[in-house]
């Protein structure tokens, strides 16, 4: 049974009204709204079997990714049903579920998480703050051949993340399933129109009211548009001062397993190919067990060649890195013709679709579950067996699901296409 929606509260005021990103304009507002999560007949709310997994059956080496007969998903498997001596909303005490370790401050899970944009354009904004506290980060593509970030602070706070830019309609989903607030910087006016009118209104977060919340100016010289971050630390005064509602939300356990996988095939590099301007590689660390990133310099247009660069964090320093990669193959669709015409995408991350997860060097067929709207994404290889993430951090890659896809050795390659 899915859990009833969760109560909001509104970070703008009828005295301040924000002006619309000029990514977009100042379009028309009596325009098609997205269509709402529509669950999937049957689905039951998934109850994890915490036990060692059995070692997976080896992916199929004739091809690549998900083959369901009829062209239907299975229904989802007994094991995400079957009951145990913990709730599924309750991770063990002091276990960030989002990521399977001890927060920073076991104080920091007594809140609700922060979802907040981080932009990946133009260049110069590079490096960007506060991606390597995140427990989960999103990347999808936006427009123009860009993608942009949506990044989860739950178990590690950030004094300086951003730049943050504006909000897309995608950003709902992730909203709901962590159950946290949006913070973004205005959006196009469908987009920022629609959030405003749905039952999200009350957990969007943007510029405009005074100190709090807590968008900071940065130091670096660069134009005003790109250099407002938000300080993740200073958030939850914001909120006890303004008398809002900071519980921590009701989280379904993530499903982390230490021990690595085998029988799969290596994935010591993962390529993402989302246009010309916009590409970028994964390289598998194997004394640190996780994945590096490295992103474009240059754009591959008129038979440049493709060009790489380590991609840091300002605050930290240090590279950014994931203990987890998924690729996440989603619908890319438009409401109408208008936003067909200037990319106004909607992000159809319901019901299920294929997936694979890069974890310690190997790549798993996969296939992910929105089993219900406000928790977070549930993974199973093609037989029904639960995946379990190297216990860490995660990074999800949202391309297309008609976008290619090929296996060079260890290297794997991904070229966003939609729909």
């Amino acid at each position: 049974m899915l859990r009833s929606a969760i109560l909001l509260l509104l970070f703008l005021s009828t005295a301040c009204h924000p002006k619309v990103s000029s990514e977009g304009g100042d379009l028309a507002a009596a325009l098609p709204t997205p269509t709402p999560f529509q669950p999937r007949a049957g689905l039951v709310e998934p109850v994890f079997d915490w036990s060692p997994l059995p070692s997976p059956t080896p992916a199929p080496t004739s091809t690549l990714g998900i083959t369901i007969e009829g062209g239907q998903y299975p229904t989802p498997p007994a094991a995400l049903a079957t009951s145990f001596a913990l709730s599924p909303y309750s991770p063990p005490p002091g276990i960030n579920p989002l990521t399977g370790l001890p927060p920073a401050d076991p104080a920091l899970l007594a809140r609700r998480p922060m979802a907040i944009k981080v932009t990946n354009y133009p260049r110069y904004v590079r490096p960007q703050s506060g991606l390597t506290r995140a427990d989960v980060v999103f990347e999808y593509y936006i427009e123009a051949g860009l993608t942009r970030f949506i990044a989860v602070f739950y178990g590690q706070d950030a004094e300086r993340v951003g730049p943050v830019r504006s909000g897309r309609f995608f950003d709902e989903h992730v909203a709901r399933m962590y159950q946290a607030y949006l913070v973004f910087k205005y959006a196009d006016k469908r987009v920022f129109d629609y959030l405003k009118e749905s039952d999200l209104a009350d957990f969007l977060v943007v510029p405009g009211i005074s100190a709090c919340p807590p968008f900071r100016v940065g130091k670096q010289e660069r134009d005003t548009y790109n250099n407002i971050f938000f300080d993740t630390t200073a958030f939850g005064e914001c909120l006890e001062r303004a008398g809002k509602d900071n519980s921590p939300p009701d989280l379904r356990n993530g499903y982390f397993y230490a021990l690595p996988p085998f029988s799969w095939p290596p994935a010591e590099r993962v390529y993402l190919r989302f246009s010309a301007d916009d590409y970028s590689y994964w390289q598998y660390d194997s004394e640190q067990h996780h994945y590096v990133r490295y992103q474009e310099t240059v754009s591959t247009r008129d038979g440049k060649t493709a060009s790489y660069d380590l991609l840091t964090d300002a605050l930290t320093g240090e590279p950014v890195t994931a203990d987890n990669v998924v690729v996440l193959f989603v619908p890319y669709t438009f409401a109408n013709q208008f936003d067909e015409e200037d990319e106004v995408y909607h992000v159809d991350l319901y019901d299920a679709g294929g997936a694979y997860v890069f974890r310690e060097g190997v790549a798993i067929q996969a296939v992910w579950w929105r089993l219900n709207r406000d928790q977070p994404l549930v993974l199973t290889d093609p037989n029904g067996a639960l995946i379990p993430l190297r216990p860490g951090n995660t990074f999800y890659e949202v391309i297309g699901e008609s976008s290619a896809y090929w296996q060079e050795g260890n290297t794997w390659r991904f070229e966003f296409e939609t729909p």
